[in-house]
């Protein structure tokens, strides 16, 4: 049935379960602004008590451990955005999050919600020989699957934008180590993603239409290895070309140690995402524009999405107050919800010479 011209319908009705991380809080404005009815289920609402679109929103206090607070908070809802993990903050995460993933999906088939939004990441096809993170991921994308509610399971590359867990760690990475040796790993392919497209992507799956549940890889136009999108940084934050050594004995777990030492993310953050980086993650169905719509201009490539990140180089503070920050229009820089360990400036070694074509490029 056909909607007469000029009515745009009823507003879609959205749940956000993860508004306080990192995508969320950039993907809640994005939704308001396209006109949705936006509620979020949280575990602690104070969280939201100073971002600016608090007042937009209807809060529901829960976690997706409390049967009742999400039952509460999926009635009505036309689409499930689920942006949490429990990596980090775990033990076992794969356990936790296939215990509250299966919780999830019942709670939505009971609540009768229309469709369930999941973001993921990249991996390979082989899944013989994932990292304990990526494993995870997608055993909870098949759970989703296999639900009667319709699920879309974004599956993201690297997402580029200051505050990204995996951006911080090329920061730090790169800033800080002139030269150092590295795993093999640093050649693997990976398709990274800008911020702002990620939230695109999944702000289009909470409305596009669907016939049944899928996953959609999404990633930028650029397929590049660990190694170049270091030394790319390098040329856009002003730094002297890295040098890299591979050597063949550094494990995942002796590079999650080295990375700790490093960079300032927590330890339970940082070895499933070291250990993961020995996987290829590059798009295999490259069908988002076409399903989802294309990002306004189309897909940002790498370079400029660090150039957005990196509008104060070398790690900008994090913003003290929500009105230095713009989570719409300027997805990329910090917000002041973002992890502490986001707004750390790592100390800058052999900055490249003043008129270079790194700083040039400045």
């Amino acid at each position: 049935m056909s909607l007469p011209a000029g009515d745009p319908g009823p507003r879609p009705r959205i749940l956000v379960i993860g508004a306080t991380g990192y995508i969320g809080s950039r993907l809640v404005p994005r939704l308001l602004a396209d006109g949705a009815e936006v509620s979020v289920l949280a575990r602690t609402p104070a969280r939201l008590d100073d971002v600016p679109w608090r007042e937009a929103v209807t809060v529901h206090e829960g976690g997706l451990g409390d049967e009742q607070a999400l039952l509460d908070a999926l009635r009505g809802v036309d689409a499930a955005c689920h942006l949490v993990h429990s990596m980090g903050n775990s033990a076992d995460f794969e356990t936790e999050e296939r215990e509250t993933t299966e919780d999830f999906v019942r709670a939505c088939e009971t609540a009768g919600v229309g469709r369930i939004v999941h973001l993921s990441g990249l991996h390979p096809e082989d899944e013989t020989d994932l990292s304990t993170h990526l494993r995870s991921r997608v055993e909870v994308g098949r759970i989703m699957l296999a639900s009667t509610v319709p699920a879309l399971v974004i599956q993201a590359g690297v997402v580029i934008g200051s505050g990204s867990a995996s951006f911080e760690m090329i920061r730090h990475l790169t800033t800080r180590l002139p030269g150092m040796v590295t795993p093999k790993w640093v050649s693997n392919r990976i398709q990274p993603i800008a911020v702002r497209d990620a939230v695109h992507y999944l702000a289009a799956a909470t409305t596009c239409p669907v016939d049944g549940g899928r996953t959609i890889d999404v990633g930028g136009p650029d397929v590049l290895t660990y190694g170049q999108m270091m030394q790319i940084y390098a040329e856009e934050a002003g730094l002297h070309r890295r040098l890299m050594v591979p050597v063949p004995v550094l494990t995942p777990k002796l590079s999650s140690l080295w990375m700790g030492l490093v960079t300032p993310l927590d330890p339970g953050l940082a070895q499933p995402l070291v250990e993961s980086l020995r996987c290829e993650a590059i798009v295999l169905e490259d069908d988002a524009d076409e399903v989802l719509g294309p990002p306004p201009g189309g897909r940002t490539g790498y370079r400029e999405a660090l150039r957005e990140a990196l509008r104060i180089p070398h790690g900008p503070a994090r913003p003290a107050l929500w009105e230095g920050a713009d989570p719409l229009g300027d997805p990329a820089r910090l917000l002041p919800s973002d992890a502490d360990w986001a707004g750390v400036r790592p100390p800058t070694l052999w900055p490249a010479r003043a008129g270079s074509r790194a700083h040039a490029a400045r």
